[in-house]
């Protein structure tokens, strides 16, 4: 019996693998087309090492070899092509034929994975950009206040042989052997290791390198320097020049003599009081070129008022710092007028502006047309911000546009508040950090529902990088009040604009479509020192904003 049972088991195993294999020959076998390559990508960012230049690329496994090229022009002409068999190249000399890449110079470079039949050779990628590493040298990175418009401060660790010779190029002049002009170094010069080169060009870039020995042969490092715009001519009659003067109250002499629409000249450095009796002309106040990083202050305990029932057309301050005495009391303009008082612009460029209860508060019949605020840093600003139109009612002080550009606002109790209609505001390109204690507000337009309380042709943000509340009393709480008030029919157009993940809208205050962007870490994983220093360079070298992002000052350089 176990013998029938074995044989009829084994019988009907042996059936079941027949049908089988029947099915798996009846089946028609599955070809798949063979297809080019996939393009290769990074593993990492290109990298600088010296003036060479590592790519890291996933490795293709059916790839036989690579070509890479490599460009400074995005490709509108090839400097180097060449080969590898490696997906890990580190671009020197060896694969140059001899040649070295530039220094401190941009390179793109972009790829294409070759097959054993050419017909399948991956398309190119393009891997980016790296500029490799600065020359070797004692030679100090140029900061912004190291040009003026004609002339440039050269400065450089006094080590080694002493520096004797100076000599400006041209940018294009890549292997620095056509001088433009050349400069002796003398002992004070040597022994400081400072020196002015003058005869430059405004708005012009120039290579500057320094030299070593008797006949300046040996190279110790050069620098990009780019001049300012013509500065101020302190002859032009239309200029009342103070740059010599260290008198503190010349500013307030000299706004009261001046006629409609001067420009008052003030020495870089020194700190004049801030006039207070009330403004009736237009008036452009602007520190004088000088090397350094301080800027001429303007200074008040109080404010600068408008005179009641006049028409300024433009106050205008360059390249000034403004400081309050007290954050809680101090601002720059706080006009209360009966009669109809007209600004129909008042900008801040490349101006430091602190320690405020507010930049400007209007009320009664005061009206702000155009407010800008370009290339500034404004910090420690009150309840007040940077703008409160503060009186109800149709009629009353209001301001129509508003434009925040390449700026950075830290440390604002409150921003933008208020009771009429604006017509316009634009936020570009700026970094806002602790912009509104926790709970604090943003936008507040408090005027009456619908009719007073839109900005009329919106609110645009873009390009701009943005951190949580300023925890003045360290609550831990962050958040803040995006929209305290108003805006029901205000539309917002919010582009390539990042928040960081520690930032928060309190419970019903969003803002719409804010942000567009989210970056992973907190405030302090982004920016070096946000809290102390006001450093807002990107320390997290992986942040995808980090080239087009926030103030210009601050972003990572390609």
């Amino acid at each position: 019996m176990q013998l029938i049972k074995f044989n009829i088991n084994r019988a009907l195993y042996l059936l079941l693998a027949g049908v089988a294999l029947l099915q798996i020959a009846c089946n028609k076998e599955e070809v798949y087309e063979k297809t080019r390559l996939f393009r290769p990508v990074l593993n990492e960012e290109l990298m600088a090492d010296g003036n060479s230049i590592i790519v890291n690329m996933g490795n293709i496994k059916e790839a036989v070899s690579y070509t890479l090229e490599v460009s400074r022009d995005t490709f509108k002409t090839i400097e180097y092509t060449f080969d590898s068999d490696t997906n890990y190249v580190v671009i020197n000399s060896a694969f140059l034929n001899g040649e070295s890449l530039l220094w401190n110079t941009l390179y793109q470079v972009r790829v294409t994975a070759h097959a054993s039949d050419p017909a399948y050779d991956s398309k190119v990628s393009d891997l980016g950009s790296v500029r490799t590493d600065r020359f070797p040298s004692i030679l100090n990175i140029p900061e912004s206040y190291d040009v003026i418009d004609v002339a440039a401060r050269v400065s450089w660790q006094v080590l080694g042989a002493p520096v004797t010779k100076i000599r400006t190029f041209s940018p294009s002049d890549l292997q620095l052997s056509s001088p433009l002009a050349e400069f002796d170094v003398d002992m004070d010069a040597q022994t400081n290791g400072e020196f002015i080169v003058t005869g430059l060009d405004p708005e012009t870039a120039y290579q500057i390198a320094i030299y070593s020995d008797a006949t300046g042969s040996t190279l110790r490092g050069w620098e990009t320097y780019v001049t300012l715009e013509k500065g101020v001519d302190p002859t032009d009659p239309n200029v009342i020049d103070l740059s010599t003067s260290e008198d503190v109250d010349a500013v307030v002499n000299a706004v009261a003599g001046a006629a409609d629409g001067q420009l008052i000249l003030v020495k870089k450095g020194f700190q004049y009081n801030l006039p207070s009796d009330p403004l009736d002309k237009s008036i452009t106040i602007r520190g004088a070129y000088g090397f350094g990083p301080q800027k001429a202050i303007l200074f008040t305990p109080g404010n600068w008022n408008v005179a009641d029932g006049a028409t300024v057309g433009f106050i205008r301050f360059i390249d000034l710092e403004l400081r309050g005495e007290d954050i809680g009391g101090d601002y720059v303009f706080n006009p209360n007028n009966s009669n109809e008082t007209t600004i129909n612009e008042l900008t801040f460029d490349n101006c430091v502006i602190g320690n405020f209860r507010g930049i400007i508060r209007i009320r009664s019949k005061v009206f702000l047309k155009s407010y800008n605020i370009n290339n500034c840093i404004v910090h420690d600003i009150g309840g007040y911000g940077i703008i409160t139109t503060d009186t109800d009612g149709a009629g009353n002080a209001a301001v129509d546009d508003i434009a925040l550009t390449n700026s950075t606002f830290s440390k604002i109790n409150s921003f933008m508040t208020s009771r009429q209609n604006a017509q316009s505001i634009l936020i570009d390109a700026c970094t806002m950090s602790e912009l509104a204690s926790p709970d604090g507000i943003v936008f507040r337009w408090r005027g009456e529902d619908g009719v007073l309380s839109n900005v009329l042709n919106g609110i645009t943000i873009t390009n701009t990088v943005w951190g949580h509340a300023w925890d003045e009393g360290m609550t831990g709480n962050l958040a803040v009040r995006g929209i305290y008030d108003g805006l029901e029919a205000t539309t917002f157009n919010i582009v390539n604009t990042y928040a960081t993940s520690d930032f928060a809208f309190t419970a019903g205050s969003e803002i719409p479509g804010f942000p567009s962007l989210t970056y992973g870490g907190k405030t302090e994983d982004l920016w070096v020192d946000p809290y102390n220093g006001l450093d807002f360079n990107f320390k997290d070298s992986g942040f995808a904003g980090k080239y087009d992002t926030g103030d210009p000052r601050w972003r990572a350089k390609l």
